[in-house]
């Protein structure tokens, strides 16, 4: 039987519903005995479901599917689905529920470094591809998180970098993978890119997290950074970012209990 959400929030108190915003670990979402919430495990894809292996380190082994160049080059949504499907029951066999991907980033340089994660330069098919990976990840019960929102399309000082983007380009290119992720995928996490858009990192973007994604597209889920990015606390909780990974939080958790104390955050921002 369900939860009522707003009831379950009520229940807690300020310091438990801060925990929530940052990661416990590297992979591992926090957990509260007291009003039964269980830890929550993700995994990184694109192309696998690795468990808590990191790099190749470890024991675990995975299914290994095609890259999203790869796919992307089979122009084929169905198929793709069934591939989203496989991952989707791969996470579960390492215990996880949220599996990081897919990526849907468009190939503007040769030289970007994660290039073959994604599938396409053309924004429809990317977009199309992604739709169809999330709806085959998601039947399984495993969130997907569409990635790097947004811009993130480069390596040189890509955790600093500003991507300039005129707003005619960013809608009818950048975003459109990720729109159709979340239109037609019906994707339930979104991560944020390490690099800056127009000036403000992207995990604390109000026009990308509040104004596009939650206000324009309807997106009802939620939006983690990219592991370690840069952020703030009050910026990010303004822009309506969830979560920060991984944890222990360096401008969430204590950090946001505490910007809330000091009225510099609202309790009902926080909730």
């Amino acid at each position: 039987m369900g939860r009522d959400v707003t009831d379950l929030v009520g229940s807690m108190t300020l310091d438990e519903k801060a925990a929530f915003t940052a990661g416990a670990d590297f992979w591992t979402l926090v957990a509260n005995e007291r009003v039964s919430i269980p830890p929550i495990r993700v995994t990184d894809g694109p192309n696998g479901a690795r468990g808590s292996a990191l790099f190749g380190l470890g024991g675990e082994t995975a299914m290994c599917a095609p890259c999203g160049s790869a796919l992307g080059a089979t122009w084929d949504p169905a198929l793709v689905e069934r591939v989203g499907v496989m991952l989707g029951e791969e996470a579960l066999t390492k215990a996880c529920r949220v599996l990081l991907a897919p990526t849907v980033n468009l190939h503007r340089s040769p030289l970007g470094g994660r290039t073959f994660e994604c599938s396409s330069e053309d924004p429809l098919l990317a977009g199309k591809i992604a739709a169809a990976f999330v709806r085959g990840v998601q039947s399984q019960g495993v969130v997907t998180t569409v990635k790097h929102f947004a811009g993130n399309d480069a390596e040189f000082e890509r955790h600093t970098i500003n991507s300039v983007i005129d707003p005619r380009t960013l809608r009818e290119l950048t975003l459109v993978p990720f729109e159709l992720a979340v239109r037609e995928g019906g994707a339930l996490g979104i991560m944020t890119a390490y690099n800056r858009l127009n000036g403000p990192h992207c995990s604390e973007h109000h026009q990308l997290i509040t104004e596009i994604l939650r206000g324009e597209w309807g997106f009802e889920g939620f939006v983690l950074t990219d592991w370690l990015s840069a952020g703030s606390t009050a910026g990010s909780s303004s822009a309506g970012l969830d979560l920060e990974m991984p944890g222990p939080g360096q401008f969430y958790g204590k950090l946001l209990a505490a910007a809330v104390r000091a009225a510099e955050v609202p309790e009902a921002e926080l909730d």
